[in-house]
């Protein structure tokens, strides 16, 4: 098993973070992003989106933060972090779509704009980060978890753009249940640490 990877990339994080915490044996493969490399047609045969991250197993290949850990879950049998039946599936399920929506497109989007420079408006990009963020508070409030009594995929696809949020100037502060939850997350077994980088609140 060889995942597609590079160290910036909160994507990449959530993959690689979810098999380390379920002990996968998994080689990582570093894609110089700068030099072109998830656009050469080696990677994009791979990859048609050339986008990291990218999981090789068995000779398929699984592209998608998201959809790398519901395959790693389902291939491990590991329904502590997917739960199989059909309300505990919705929950997570739920919680993917906000990783891939106002996650993606609210700190992740920030936090692209002060490390690459990205042309998307700072300010509302940080405003949008900011309300999913007192949404988060709020659905954290007398909870440890997001979707369950216990850690699931869910957790970890909110993690890296959340944990990284000022990097691109939002700022956590005030948010003392999610503080709390990326506590609890970081202090999970196999957890590994997101690359930090010194840029905006953090610089």
């Amino acid at each position: 098993m060889k995942l597609y990877s590079h160290p910036v990339s909160g994507h990449a994080h959530r993959a690689r973070l979810f098999l380390s915490l379920i002990g996968a044996d998994v080689e990582i493969v570093a894609v110089d992003l700068a030099k072109g490399e998830h656009k050469s047609p080696e990677y994009l045969a791979k990859n048609r989106f050339g986008q990291v991250p990218l999981l090789e197993d068995d000779g398929e290949f699984i592209s998608d933060s998201n959809a790398i850990m519901v395959y790693a879950a389902k291939k491990f049998g590991r329904n502590d972090w997917l739960p199989a039946d059909a309300l505990g599936a919705a929950k997570v399920q739920r919680w993917l779509s906000v990783a891939a929506g106002q996650i993606a497109f609210g700190p992740g989007a920030a936090r692209l704009v002060t490390i690459f420079k990205a042309g998307f408006n700072p300010e509302e990009v940080i405003t949008r980060a900011h309300a999913i963020l007192a949404l988060i508070e709020a659905e954290l409030e007398g909870a440890e978890w997001i979707a369950a009594d216990h850690a699931t995929i869910a957790d970890i696809a909110l993690y890296s753009y959340i944990a990284s949020a000022p990097e691109g100037n939002v700022d956590l502060s005030s948010y003392a249940n999610v503080k709390a939850w990326l506590a609890r997350t970081e202090a999970l077994p196999g957890f590994v640490e997101f690359a930090k980088n010194a840029v905006g609140l953090n610089a």
